[in-house]
């Protein structure tokens, strides 16, 4: 059976987003870790299915594609090129459609929703969030991995992705030269 795995990056203080869904504390070092980036790579070869809450799938759509077709000495083509190419998923209980390549919608029960992608055949899944859909699936127990990037800053309020008690066990960690730690966790069942 797939894994659906979530990466997120994540303040010291424990947000994934400002209180607006602020994003600009990811890129405060300014330092780019090649490393890091083929890890990302890595990691997104091991899928074949991005899933997005609504709310982040206009500005993800739009930031990638915009690399791929105007920014063709970008470093993150490579990168870019996956999240185009790749199938994605954005669940959505207003909208029925979301323009964006190999993007469809999905409206349906959420955990009725993964739990048939999980049986498909092929890679694992990915979510990259929003906040509020990661929030969802991990309060549905969906998650089968985390990848958690720690970024060296704290921004004092934010949003969260996690809403109740959650016991992870700690895999393995990496460090990288821009100061982002990166933790993979497996949820411990109860």
């Amino acid at each position: 059976m797939r894994k659906l795995k979530l990466q997120v990056q994540m303040t010291l203080d424990g947000f994934v987003a400002g209180p607006d869904g602020q994003l600009d504390w990811m890129w405060i070092s300014g330092k780019r870790d090649e490393s890091l980036m083929q890890y990302v790579i890595d990691l997104a070869d091991s899928c074949d299915i991005i899933l997005l809450g609504r709310k982040m799938t206009r500005e993800f759509i739009d930031h990638w594609e915009n690399v791929v077709d105007n920014q063709p000495d970008s470093p993150d083509q490579s990168l870019a090129q996956r999240m185009v190419n790749m199938r994605k998923i954005a669940f959505s209980r207003t909208q029925t459609a979301i323009a964006g390549r190999n993007l469809a919608v999905e409206n349906g029960v959420l955990a009725t929703a993964i739990q048939a992608l999980k049986k498909e055949p092929g890679k694992d899944i990915m979510v990259y969030g929003g906040a509020n859909f990661a929030s969802s699936l991990i309060s549905l127990n969906l998650i089968d991995e985390y990848y958690i990037f720690s970024n060296p800053v704290a921004i004092g309020d934010g949003l969260s992705i996690f809403k109740e008690r959650k016991i992870l066990e700690l895999e393995s960690s990496t460090t990288y030269k821009n100061g982002k730690i990166l933790n993979k966790y497996l949820p411990v069942p109860l």
